[in-house]
């Protein structure tokens, strides 16, 4: 899912905003619970039959649980309302979330590496997997793709980056435990270097996918710009309204899911001061109801007619040469 997606015609009220942080929660909570049953017998069923993968696996699994709560508790920060130490309210905690996420991600991605390795580099020491392992990387496999395409659905309809991590953070389960699977049956079949190998594999994806969110939640940090698609949107809305002749100088920047905005617009020469800020009022107003902008700060510039350009170069020329 493309997280910059323009929203047209979203209720982005109060109301619907603490609605959309309660639906997050309990798709969170959903999946707190499964990643606790699944980090628990995925490791205590990979000590009992000798499955280095299967552990690493419900290491994943207990990454994911420690992911939830960061997620859980960004939501929870990411909705009070603004301050004076955060005028702009606190959005940027979902950026931070997903940095955490990436960088925890990284970091199980590389413990898992090092472990297999180390296995492969002594190959006496791998030992044959019990068939019980198999049935329980099948079940993750399961559980764990119910849980992405949850989740995904979920992140799509609340339009949340944040939820959107979160979810393929439980796709890189899913893939995982089919890699485990293929090493644990490839153990089973008699070729016990499969099953580090898995966890190798396993270890790869995960720190692909942790390098992945960590760049992505650091550049939104430093003032990323919206899609070019967004920012095109955005001052198409600006010129739809009326008074609007011309924009420029759009520039955007994220906070969190949503995108603050400064624009140039301009408007024609001759009216008063009081309506052209009146027109700057409903450019703006038009921009916050049909986009995802936390805030937009309008500048007026003014607009002359082109077939009375010439008319006012004589009245400067005019007036230079008295001067």
């Amino acid at each position: 899912m493309d997280h910059q997606e323009l929203i047209e015609d979203e209720d982005l009220s109060p109301s619907a905003n603490a609605a959309r942080a309660a639906t997050a929660s309990r798709s969170t909570w959903v999946s707190v619970w499964v990643n606790i049953i699944l980090s628990l017998s995925q490791v205590s069923v990979g000590l009992f039959a000798h499955s280095q993968s299967l552990i690493a696996d419900g290491i994943h699994s207990l990454s994911d649980l420690i992911a939830d709560f960061v997620v859980l508790l960004a939501s929870h920060h990411s909705q009070k309302d603004a301050d004076e130490d955060h005028p702009y309210g606190h959005q940027r905690y979902e950026n931070a979330a997903s940095l955490v996420l990436g960088v925890l991600l990284l970091g199980v991605g590389v413990g898992i590496l090092i472990s297999a390795i180390g296995k492969l580099e002594h190959p006496e020491t791998i030992q044959t997997v019990h068939i019980e392992a198999i049935w329980v990387a099948g079940l993750a496999l399961v559980a764990k793709e119910s849980l992405f395409r949850y989740m995904i659905a979920v992140a799509k309809r609340i339009k949340s980056s944040m939820l959107v991590a979160n979810a393929w953070h439980a796709r890189s389960d899913a893939a995982s435990s089919l890699v485990v699977g293929i090493g644990i049956a490839g153990n089973l079949a008699g070729y016990p270097i499969m099953d580090p190998i898995a966890a190798i594999i396993v270890g790869v994806m995960i720190c692909k996918m942790g390098w992945g969110f960590a760049w992505d939640a650091m550049n939104d940090l430093v003032d990323r710009s919206a899609d070019d698609s967004e920012v095109e949107a955005i001052r198409q809305t600006l010129m739809e309204t009326p008074g609007v002749k011309g924009s420029h100088e759009l520039r955007t920047r994220k906070m969190g899911d949503m995108i603050i905005v400064d624009a140039h617009i301009e408007v024609d020469a001759s009216i008063t001061v009081e309506q052209g800020h009146d027109i700057a009022v409903e450019a703006r107003k038009r921009v916050l109801l049909r986009h995802r902008v936390l805030d937009l700060m309008v500048h007026v510039d003014p607009w002359h007619r082109p077939d009375l350009d010439h008319v006012t170069n004589a009245k400067l020329h005019s007036q230079v040469s008295t001067a």
